[in-house]
């Protein structure tokens, strides 16, 4: 859907992105990453031409980026912006016609998403009497009522409690569905690891890593495993490596680390001539756990 090729842009003296380069694949939702500052909402602003690049180029599905582009973006900005005292129907009929849409087709399409969003009883009401979580249901509708191709969302999730939160990723993973590449930026790591196909982190005006999720993740395992049962366990072999172990009332919880590549089968045998074994589950990094581990490395690089 987008090649970002190159891209740096600066502010006076601040440089918010510095030659970041790599693809957002169709018919995805995309983890963009950072720590607060990193040059996220520079590129952001960039894809949707609010700013341009110094140099560099975005290549949205093969042509370089063209106004016209915009008509088939959806964003919902971290900074929220709504009519305060515009009723929430008329708010949504008037953006909706902004992208270009009929009023009967808007009329058609505001009613099924106040429907999926639950907002029934508030259509009629003033956007300034609705709370914050209300007002951003709303801005999410806005964003994707024209069907847009590519839908950017940052920080989706502010000011949600888990039950809208969980309506959200319902209706980000059918738009995915339906058709729509979906960049998200978010600090809920959480997200990232139920929704996101691809990820992309930048730190420090540049990008660190990219790739398919499960790819990094597999790519930052250590052969560390969880092991729980009951017993003693006693690990006296060069072979393995105990990182954490607990014990209590008879039973223990430990973290095991297989060294020199080999076989998970071979710790497993080792202890199942010595102790009950319960669980036995290879510890892969979180998302969150390689963020602040390469963010944390490229600090004290």
């Amino acid at each position: 859907m987008l090649q970002i090729k190159d891209v740096s842009k600066s502010y006076a003296s601040h440089l918010a992105l510095d030659h970041v380069s790599f693809e957002i694949p169709e018919k995805s939702i995309f983890g963009l990453l950072g720590p607060n500052g990193a040059g996220k909402t520079s590129l952001i602003r960039i894809i949707t031409q609010i700013t341009g690049a110094d140099t560099g180029e975005i290549l949205f599905k093969g042509e370089r980026l063209k106004p016209e582009h915009i008509n088939r973006m959806g964003y919902l900005p971290e900074e929220r912006g709504l009519y305060k005292k515009m009723k929430v129907g008329e708010q949504l009929l008037y953006l909706a016609q902004l992208k270009g849409l009929s009023k009967a087709d808007a009329t058609a399409r505001i009613k099924s998403w106040i429907d999926k969003m639950e907002l029934r009883s508030w259509v009629g009401k003033n956007i300034e009497d609705l709370s914050k979580g209300m007002q951003q249901k709303v801005q999410f509708i806005a964003t994707v009522l024209h069907e847009p191709e590519l839908i950017i969302l940052d920080e989706p999730f502010s000011g949600f409690d888990p039950i809208n939160a969980n309506l959200i990723k319902d209706q980000i993973l059918e738009l995915r569905e339906k058709g729509s590449t979906i960049i998200f930026s978010t600090h809920r790591m959480e997200s990232v690891e139920e929704l996101c196909d691809n990820i992309a982190l930048i730190n420090k005006s540049k990008k660190v890593l990219d790739g398919p999720v499960k790819t990094i993740r597999d790519s930052y395992k250590t052969n560390t495993f969880l092991v729980e049962g009951k017993g003693k366990l006693l690990l006296a072999s060069p072979d393995f490596k105990v990182l954490e172990q607990r014990e209590h009332h008879g039973f223990f919880h430990a973290i095991v680390q297989i060294l020199d590549n080999q076989s998970p089968n071979v710790l497993l045998r080792y202890m199942l001539e010595r102790v009950e074994i319960h669980a036995f589950k290879e510890k892969v990094p979180s998302i969150n756990e390689i963020f602040i581990q390469t963010v944390t490395e490229k600090v004290n690089a």
